[in-house]
């Protein structure tokens, strides 16, 4: 076995899937309340190779310990960190100052309702009245964000007629009167969030939830929080990382070549 070849080869996986995540960061750059993703590298053994002998047990051979193929790869993970707020002055578009998401009824494929969440607040009113996302899922109240319940009973529904207002504890009035209350919810420890697709998350088992004490603004979007220059830099740095793995299997197949046909060559 050759350890410089793996060395190399585990080093080029790793910098590949470092690219794919920083490469769907970018891709995700203009979109709504998007979090970016990060990925971590497991270091190697504390201890690669110790004494064969010392002068506590003389004489005594001692294994050289576990030895690394190369970089262990680590875990993605997602950064919640807040992004900026674009200001539109639609009065259906809405952002979180703080930590939270806003609560959504969602029907998949398989006709099966759920809740999820998200901190896109770009929404919309349907014909009927009932307040919804760009992409039609209802949008819930506080009852359906904190017991995680879809039922209708938990829509948002307001007078398309009328002008409507959103205060910073995310209720909403029509006429002066409180119509309904933007579902807003948290969960104590982000460990317990997953990321569905669509840009919504799921709340898994053993997640604890709570009420949010974001500030609603309403007539801003928050953007991702996404640095398009810092990837970019990630990206070149990606890169020369992953030419120098290529070099390095270069370089031992070149000693391979040697070894084989000319070392010892009569």
């Amino acid at each position: 076995m050759v350890k410089g070849l793996y060395t190399a080869y585990t080093g080029m996986i790793n910098e590949q899937k470092r690219l794919d995540v920083l490469s769907n960061n970018l891709a995700n750059a203009s979109t709504n309340g998007y979090k970016k993703e990060g990925t971590t590298n497991r270091t190697f053994a504390d201890t690669l190779a110790i004494k064969i002998r010392d002068s506590s047990d003389y004489y005594l051979s001692k294994g050289i310990g576990d030895i690394s193929l190369g970089v262990h790869l680590g875990q993605t993970y997602t950064d919640y960190s807040q992004g900026n707020f674009r200001v539109t002055d639609s009065k259906y578009d809405v952002a979180l100052d703080g930590d939270g998401f806003f609560a959504v009824s969602y029907t998949n494929k398989n006709n099966e309702t759920s809740v999820k969440y998200t901190r896109d607040g770009a929404f919309t009113v349907n014909t009927e009245g009932y307040l919804v996302t760009k992409d039609g899922d209802f949008v819930l109240n506080q009852n359906g964000a904190l017991n995680q319940d879809p039922a209708e009973a938990n829509y948002i529904r307001l007078d398309p007629n009328i002008d409507f207002k959103i205060d910073e504890f995310g209720d909403i009035y029509q006429n002066g009167e409180l119509v309904a209350t933007l579902g807003v919810a948290d969960v104590t420890n982000y460990d317990y969030i997953q990321k569905y697709g669509e840009n919504l998350y799921d709340f898994v088992a053993g997640a604890q939830i709570v009420a949010s004490d974001a500030k609603v603004e309403q007539g801003v979007i928050e953007a991702s929080n996404i640095n398009v220059v810092k990837e970019m830099v990630d990206m070149i740095t990606i890169t020369r990382a992953y030419e120098a793995g290529q070099k390095v299997i270069q370089t031992v197949d070149t000693m391979l070549d040697k070894s084989v046909n000319d070392v010892g060559k009569l």
